[in-house]
């Protein structure tokens, strides 16, 4: 390790160090005996409020997808990347007019998970199973993008990167240990007070980037002009231009429907919903959903630094000799152009923004599988301190699920992972947001329309192979949709699978009569505003923790 990369290392470990003690201090926020309960280690005691709340959802939604895979993704296909810019904008309008209602019926019935109200909604023990192991799912490659974006740190710092298979991958794994430890013990208020940390640190690096690294670059019209001649070079893999500064009309589909299916999909993963859960009133919800939208300025400053990184001497090189990986252009960026002890700044923010979602996703998917897999099918009768223990060891198995989907899937372009998990948790649209509506869809009709949405979802993910890389499996996230002809987000294509299975086949069940399944909420619960209760039982049949 060079004496640069050393002095950066110093000060990430440090800076990392520093935050990992407050974490594990913050398991003592309340009394240990509290954290026993599964609404204390899992949703901090639903009493976060506007201020925590915001750090809280803009640290869970705010990943290393927005520090390491989208300026990939600029980097290696210019404005493509910047779709992710116009879903966050389309997001919190959608969801301000939706959260509410879900956070009101969940505070009302001691709902834990998305899965919890389904099951309360339908009265269907498979629809909520359905939900369950698609939130566990879709969640996994989302963690592994958030320990792909440390490894990038730690292989730039020297960490790895030989030939040797086990030090190859030593950065994952040191990633992937410190994880497990973080999380294990203290549930959802560590990483909401660390959030705080990394906001700041974000924050602080993306105003001295866009300001200093133009600066040393020559303006941003040097910048703009060596990003547009690189991506207008022949990728001898493709045949093809890398990509362009300007959309091409050929792209716009693609581009549209994956803002329009990260927006709809965004807020179904389990750990933004468990954001909202913890919050403390439904007027905190709809705060939020208006303050959060100035995160979507940062991102948009941050995707500039894919531009950045092409026009910085020495980062295109660096990126070809490492694989052509191009999710190491912000790491060599941040070594390139600022001074070492800055540069580690920069990587613990990277490391940290990292950290925080990925705690947060293996909390919430820990959650579904104790609500919904473990006390619905296997032990009806477990306290919440026997909840709480499954869930702090099954965030540790989620963990390990997340290392195979970096080991077995491409990581040239890693935005891929959320965008695969993308196009499953989208799937669960009809069941949560319809629900909070109408109880019109019938259950079985949902859990048809699931099923074959989320086949077709997979086997088209599944057949899109890397660019250059004919026989390479889980490439892309786009195919040519039937019937239109045009490329577009496959979760987009097998949500309307689902929704039309669903509609047709509800009037067949209802034709015949089916039985529709019993449903505990009332219609005052969906607007209903109450205090935060305690952490103790409440009665069974209001969805509550048995004991």
């Amino acid at each position: 390790m060079s004496h640069v990369n050393a002095v950066s290392f110093t000060i990430l470990v440090v800076l990392f160090a520093v935050v990992t003690i407050v974490g594990f201090a913050a398991a003592r926020w309340r009394r240990a005996e509290s954290l026993l309960h599964l609404n204390e280690w899992g949703l901090g005691g639903r009493g976060f409020g506007t201020f925590v709340s915001w750090f809280v959802l803009g640290g869970d939604l705010y990943t290393a997808y927005t520090f390491i895979a989208v300026p990939a993704l600029v980097y290696g296909t210019g404005a493509a990347g910047f779709f992710a810019l116009s879903y966050t904008i389309m997001v919190f309008p959608i969801v301000f007019v939706f959260a509410p209602r879900l956070w009101s019926v969940s505070r009302v019935h001691n709902y834990v998970t998305p899965a919890d109200f389904v099951r309360g909604r339908y009265g269907s023990r498979g629809l909520a199973l359905a939900i369950a192991a698609t939130g566990i799912l879709a969640t996994m490659p989302y963690i592994a993008l958030q320990l792909v974006g440390m490894q990038a740190v730690l292989t730039v710092m020297g960490v790895g990167g030989t030939s040797n298979a086990f030090l190859k991958d030593l950065p994952l794994l040191i990633a992937f240990v410190i994880l497990a430890g973080y999380t294990f013990a203290s549930g959802l208020r560590a990483p909401a007070l660390i959030a705080f940390v990394k906001d700041a640190l974000v924050y602080l690096m993306i105003i001295v980037a866009v300001i200093y690294i133009p600066i040393r670059l020559g303006g941003w019209g040097h910048i703009f002009h060596a990003a547009g001649t690189h991506l207008a070079k022949t990728n001898p893999k493709t045949g093809k231009p890398n990509g362009s500064l300007i959309l091409p009309s050929a792209g716009e589909w693609a581009y549209a429907t994956l803002a329009l299916g990260s927006a709809l999909a965004l807020f179904m993963y389990p750990h933004a919903i468990t954001g909202v859960f913890a919050a403390r009133r439904r007027s905190v919800i709809r705060r939020n959903m208006a303050l959060l939208p100035a995160y979507s300025l940062v991102l948009g400053l941050v995707a500039l630094l894919g531009y950045m990184a092409l026009a910085a001497p020495g980062v295109p090189a660096a990126v070809k000799a490492h694989g052509a990986n191009a999710q190491l252009s912000v790491p060599f960026l941040f070594q390139q152009m600022f001074p070492s002890w800055f540069a580690g700044v920069g990587f613990a923010a990277i490391v940290i923004g990292a950290l925080v979602p990925a705690a947060i996703m293996s909390i919430a998917a820990a959650n579904l599988f104790t609500r919904n897999v473990y006390l619905e099918f296997f032990n009806r009768g477990a306290s919440s301190a026997n909840q709480t223990r499954v869930s702090q060891f099954v965030s540790l198995l989620i963990k390990a699920g997340a290392l195979v989907f970096v080991f077995a899937l491409p990581k040239t372009f890693s935005i891929n992972l959320q965008l695969l998990g993308g196009i499953w948790i989208l799937q669960t649209f009809p069941s949560i947001v319809a629900g909070l509506y109408t109880r019109w869809f019938h259950r079985w009709a949902l859990v048809i329309g699931w099923a074959a949405a989320m086949i077709f979802g997979t086997i088209a993910a599944y057949r899109v192979p890397s660019p250059g890389s004919p026989g390479s499996h889980f490439g892309g996230s786009t195919d040519v949709a039937p019937l239109i002809g045009h490329t577009v987000y496959i979760a987009i294509t097998a949500l309307v699978i689902n929704l039309v299975l669903a509609l047709v086949l509800t009037f067949v069940f209802r034709a015949l009569r089916l039985p529709g399944g019993a449903d505990e909420t009332l219609p005052a619960h969906y607007l209903a505003d109450p205090e935060p209760s305690s952490a103790g039982p409440v009665p069974v049949g209001a969805g509550a923790e048995p004991t």
